[in-house]
């Protein structure tokens, strides 16, 4: 397995959300041994790799994605000797793993900030940042009129080491994220070299935060819509996000994992956070000499509707797919409301239209020619966390805006592996930690232990489509035709084998022939019911 090139193409890769996924010491809090003891249940499920969340040291203050050390372990999470044990262990079982880097921006508190902090206007550990004087006569007004993506102005004003107000600096995300200035040939540098550290250690690739980010307009000018990234939570100011100078960066780092394929065979993986307007753009991203893959958001953000399915699948396939690369397929991440959720789903229930939606949306994305990505906790059919309390609430948009739209919490709740009540076997031991997010006592009915005893759930879906997927030539890399359907119901062909989706809005259930595969749901014999997906082979 771990010596097929190319291997990225139709991989499925899932995501770790480590700080969630399963906590080894009984602090309430996943960590590196965590991943380690669930690797053999993802082999089981059948993925290809794994990514993981960012588990570098960080103060937290946006769930690691403010790193202050790019180079080792936050205790939290471990250290560095418990990640090359990780490591090992997912080699010996054929699963790849790859790292979040995060380019954009740091910590508040990374020794070059707190250097810049430190030091003089004009210095060169500020040129590091994006440092500007604030406008006004005493400076005391924002350089420009950007808005943070987590809301509020996108500039903090220090305070000098002399004591008085002073310069502004930039932060696209929270005051304790500022963003580098990539247009400082220091940080292209510095990133070179956390990259190969962790390519010295065994990985076989990069997940790359805010990959459409990096470079900002050089002027900082004012924007014309300049609370569009705050009321979208999207990356759509075109004055901070999707400079041209970011690509450079792509084939500089493609160069880089190119240089480690070729002293052992072993392909690395760049696959790219790419949040741009169109596919078109997006296509630019993953030229032959950029990045291998860049997820693509509009199929997770497409109304569950046959045509809305299958205008973003046809552009993905011409405008992706034509530059060479494969398209990367995801219904959900840790910044998403949930799938089941997002489809309909009562938050509490465990069967209804939006799980009927999710099972369908699952099979459709695993017949698709390319890559998928899994969020963990779709494979069991999770539901959002909707009512979680104020006071536990921990997302950085919460405590910048005072409100709960769009905020992430309810998508990171612990997994349910076992048993009745919290913490379902997430944190071992009685005397454990509560976990850092309250589970809801319906999380009972979704754990991994009843999902794997139930043939009906979500996770043998996901285990059976992911094992044919494997197994049919069919699936993975390649084409798809369109096949004309009956209003409500999409379908395509993949040389014989057929993936329909009845979105519930045919007149009359949508006959299938051939020799069934795999369904989505409770289906009468050669009939397609509504909200239901199935595979099958022509006769």
């Amino acid at each position: 397995m771990l010596s097929k090139y190319h291997w990225w193409r139709d991989a499925v890769i899932y995501q770790v959300y480590v700080r969630s996924f399963l906590d080894s010491t009984g602090d309430g809090i996943g960590d590196l041994a965590g991943v380690r003891a669930g690797l053999p249940y993802l082999k089981k499920l059948g993925v290809d790799g794994i990514w993981l969340s960012p588990f570098y040291p960080s103060p937290q203050h946006d769930h690691g994605y403010d790193v202050a050390d790019y180079c080792d372990v936050d205790p939290l999470f471990g250290d560095l000797g418990e990640f090359d044990l990780l490591m090992g262990s997912a080699r010996r079982l054929g699963i790849r793993v790859l790292l979040d880097i995060v380019p954009n921006h740091c910590s508040s508190e990374h020794p070059w900030f707190r250097e810049a902090l430190a030091a003089a206007p004009g210095s060169p550990a500020r040129a590091r940042f994006h440092f500007a004087d604030g406008r006004g006569p005493d400076g005391s007004e924002p350089p420009n009129n950007w808005h943070s993506m987590f809301g509020g102005p996108a500039w903090t004003r220090v305070t000098e080491p002399d004591g008085r107000p002073g310069q502004w600096y930039l932060h696209m995300f929270a005051p304790e994220q500022p963003d580098w200035n990539w247009r400082n040939p220091q940080i292209a540098a510095e990133f070179d070299r956390i990259l190969r550290f962790w390519l010295d250690r065994g990985i076989d690739g990069f997940r790359i935060d805010v990959a459409a980010g990096l470079f900002k307009h050089p002027e900082l000018p004012d924007s014309d819509d300049p609370e569009a990234d705050a009321r979208t939570r999207d990356s759509v100011n075109p004055l901070a996000w999707n400079q041209p100078e970011v690509h450079d960066v792509w084939r500089r780092w493609r160069s880089l994992c190119e240089e480690y394929t070729a002293r052992d065979g072993r392909e690395r993986l760049l696959v790219g956070e790419v949040s741009v307007p169109t596919a078109r753009e997006h296509a630019q991203y993953v030229r032959p000499d950029e990045l291998h893959q860049a997820f693509f958001f509009d199929l997770l953000s497409a109304p569950w509707d046959p045509d809305a399915f299958r205008k973003v699948i046809s552009e993905a396939m011409q405008d992706i797919a034509g530059t060479g690369s494969t398209v990367t397929w995801v219904l959900n991440n840790h910044d998403q409301v949930r799938t089941v959720t997002r489809y309909g789903e009562p938050a509490t229930e465990g069967s209804g239209l939006g799980a009927a939606r999710a099972r369908a949306a699952a099979l459709l994305m695993l017949a698709l020619p390319g890559a998928a990505y899994i969020y963990q906790g779709e494979e069991l059919g999770l539901p959002e966390v909707v009512d979680l309390p104020d006071d536990v609430l921990t997302d950085p948009i919460f405590r910048r805006t005072g409100s709960r739209a769009r905020i992430r919490d309810g998508c990171r709740v612990p997994l349910p592996w076992s048993g009745q009540a919290s913490p379902f076997g997430f944190t071992p031991g009685a005397e454990s930690a509560k976990p850092w997010l309250p589970q809801p006592e319906y999380f009972a009915q979704y754990a991994t232990d009843r999902a794997l005893a139930d043939t009906r759930s979500f996770w043998h879906l996901y285990r059976d489509g992911l094992q044919l997927r494997s197994a049919l030539p069919q699936l993975g890399e390649g084409t798809l035709r369109w096949l004309d359907t009956p209003p409500g119901v999409l379908a395509f062909e993949r040389d014989d084998l057929v993936c329909a989706v009845n979105f519930g809005t045919a007149p009359t259930p949508a006959p299938v022939s051939g020799t069934p595969l795999l369904a989505s749901g409770p289906c009468p014999p050669g009939v397609l019911s509504g909200s239901t997906a199935a595979w099958w082979i022509r006769s």
